[in-house]
């Protein structure tokens, strides 16, 4: 099991560890408020890389026609 959802599309950011972490909050902000996007998990890599995985709702839309 992969822990993934059919219900939602995922996006993952990666941010340098030269990248000040006021710059990464604010791109990830960005994405949550105007992508619709939430933060699913945040995690610090190996060599001060951080991950963040943000995921949204998949709108399924029916024909009306």
């Amino acid at each position: 099991m992969t822990g993934r959802d059919d219900r939602y599309e995922y996006l993952s950011l990666t941010v340098a560890p030269r990248e000040k972490p006021a710059e990464a909050r604010s791109r990830v902000r960005e994405h949550t408020e105007y992508g619709k996007w939430e933060l699913m998990r945040s995690a610090v890599l190996y060599g001060g890389q951080r991950r963040y995985v943000l995921r949204r709702r998949i709108m399924r839309m029916d024909r009306t026609f």
